[in-house]
């Protein structure tokens, strides 16, 4: 992978977007369901279990934003370190119709 593939922020932050709403609504549930006088205990098993989901989904979602940056920045002939190609057109033996006078 190219040194050169970068993602963005907002890149992942669009990425993740809803993957953050589910998240928050996972704690929310699973905060509200507990129990009163154990909310830590009744609700840390099944945040911690979400916050896993979110944080593996976000990793890959990360790896596979670069991995599309890489592919997209990368040049089947390599980088351009030489002269850079002649341009392509008439040499001037052209005649007026355009044809060549061979």
């Amino acid at each position: 992978m190219s040194k050169r593939a970068k993602i963005t922020l907002s890149q992942v932050k669009q990425a993740a977007g809803p993957d953050v709403e589910r998240l928050l609504r996972e704690v929310t549930e699973a905060i509200n369901a507990a129990p009163d006088g154990a909310v830590i205990a009744g609700s840390e098993e099944v945040v911690r279990d979400a916050v896993a989901r979110f944080r593996q989904r976000l990793y890959e979602r990360g790896i596979q934003l670069r991995t599309d940056a890489a592919k997209a920045a990368f040049s089947p002939s390599g980088p351009c370190d030489g002269p850079a190609a002649p341009i392509q057109g008439p040499t001037g033996d052209a005649s007026a119709d355009g044809e060549r006078g061979d």
